[in-house]
């Protein structure tokens, strides 16, 4: 069966487990449910094991055939240091938020954790899929949980949010679906490393095809990521959806984008994202700075962090403009980096609103005198994004910009102001909920406790080990950015 089967289909036992347990049995399901997500936690730290080891994790075997086996498409999962450390994010992420969902929800547990754990399976299926139709398979798996965890379980416009999400993300999948079929029929393979040596040495292939099908892939992951102008329905997610899923949105959901720009865009269409890069760069620059700009100016605080979410993909995309060593890594890193930081902001707004009933800016103030564990976290989990030396914000930022300015120097420079309001918006929106004039509605309020210190602790110790021994990815990475750049002649 392999390695990788077994980690993408593990959810599924906790699934089946809580389809027997009594609804009204509300400790039990949640015990289920956090118990089902340690078993991808611990089957994806095996695998990691197993990666490093050197041993072989692919897997094939037959699953359709067309036209007498001209067309074939098989089963096929497979693993590299990106997708492996992507794999690692979304079983950590999710585990802790199940914890968070634990505490934070407050009806139907049980249908929330069936869609929470159909909602993993696909994150992971998306990630170790190894061709192009069982990556779609998995990818629609993921819309429809999203769109019932969204919609039943999120604050007051939590429909209007569901299918928002639904809408822009149905539309990007349309668009992947029609890509993924077009290079099937002209290619005769959905396999993704088939695909980019036909896409490197055979010329039968049409320029205008190629980058048809490159632009294509930046409209649907563009949504995913997301780019602006595809950002609003993101928005409409990180405000209204329960917190605890908008820690795996924000943390692992958006990384799909930021992942097929990467696998698809650089690694099959190569020579053509080339010519485009610094077009890629101007929509990182628009994402950093306007989702910076608008930063500033909200009066919530989930806002603060959602539009600061946009921003952060905006080093992302310009990362992946640099087309250089430097950057793509700094791309990654800024991926890996920013999933961590937003489920613990995100985490941490979770908290204050359960005990304060509001995140509003002019509503809280004060809470590192009432709530210094929390006040502590939040301020040091908003250091790590604004990049301060240390932290994993400030590699992949460094690293980023680096490979910018190496290629693009005047982008890189109009890009600083980006990073310059980061720290404005962030210390101006946090030092104002922790130091700022004590709201009597807040002081009566507990601090963490051990359940709630547990997930904050947890995620901020990935993000200081990744800032203070970022080698720790880079060991993992070295293969998987070798071949990116040999696939782009670097």
């Amino acid at each position: 069966m392999g390695w990788l089967t077994l980690l993408v289909f593990s959810p599924l036992i906790g699934l089946l487990v809580l389809t027997v347990i009594p609804k009204v049995d509300t400790r039990q399901v949640k015990l289920i449910g956090i118990l089902a997500t340690f078993v991808p936690l611990l089957l994806s730290f095996m695998v990691y094991g197993q990666f490093h080891a050197g041993n072989t994790l692919a897997i094939a075997v037959d699953w359709i055939q067309f036209a007498e086996g001209t067309f074939k498409i098989d089963y096929e999962l497979g693993i590299d240091g990106f997708t492996l450390l992507l794999v690692l994010l979304t079983t950590v992420v999710s585990s802790l938020s199940a914890i968070a969902a634990s505490i934070q929800i407050k009806q139907a547990h049980k249908a929330y954790f069936i869609w929470f754990l159909l909602l993993e399976m696909g994150m992971l299926g998306v990630f170790t899929a190894e061709n192009l139709i069982l990556f779609f398979f998995f990818f629609e798996m993921t819309l429809v949980p999203m769109f019932f965890l969204v919609g039943r379980w999120g604050f007051v416009e939590r429909e209007n949010a569901a299918y928002s999400f639904l809408i822009y993300n149905g539309l990007g999948s349309a668009v992947l679906l029609i890509v993924f079929i077009a290079i099937f029929a002209n290619t005769g393979t959905t396999n993704i490393e088939a695909l980019k040596e036909i896409m490197e040495n055979d010329s039968y292939l049409s320029e205008e095809f190629r980058y048809g099908c490159m632009l294509a892939l930046l409209i649907a992951f563009g949504v995913k990521l997301p780019i602006v102008p595809l950002h609003t329905w993101m928005l409409r997610v990180h405000v209204h959806a329960p917190v605890a899923i908008v820690m795996i949105h924000a943390g692992i959901l958006l990384k799909i984008g930021a992942y097929g720009l990467i696998n698809f865009g650089i690694g099959i269409f190569g020579d053509q994202f080339v010519k485009i890069a610094p077009f890629i760069a101007v929509l990182g620059l628009i994402n950093l700075l306007y989702g910076a700009f608008l930063a500033f100016v909200q009066t919530e605080l989930k806002s603060v962090f959602a539009y600061s979410s946009v921003s952060h993909m905006g080093i992302v995309l310009l990362g992946v403009a640099a087309m250089n060593e430097a950057g793509i890594q700094g791309a990654i890193f800024q991926t890996l980096s920013h999933g961590l930081i937003a489920s613990l902001l995100f985490f941490l707004v979770g908290i204050i609103y359960e005990r304060t009933r509001t995140t509003k800016l002019d509503k809280l103030g004060g809470l590192a005198k009432t709530m210094p564990l929390t006040a502590g976290f939040l301020l040091t989990a908003a250091l790590a994004s604004l990049g301060l030396p240390g932290m994993s914000g400030f590699v992949s930022e460094f690293m980023a910009f680096l490979g910018l300015f190496e290629k693009m120097p005047w982008m890189g420079a109009i890009g600083t102001l980006g990073i310059i309001m980061t720290v404005v918006y962030l210390l101006r929106a946090v030092l104002g909920v922790t130091y700022g004039k004590t709201i009597p509605t807040v002081s009566i309020h507990r601090d963490l406790s051990r359940k709630e210190m547990f997930p904050a602790a947890v995620l901020l110790a990935f993000i200081l080990m990744i800032g203070i021994y970022p080698n720790v990815i880079t060991h993992t990475l070295k293969f998987a950015i070798d071949s990116i750049m040999l696939g782009i002649g670097g």
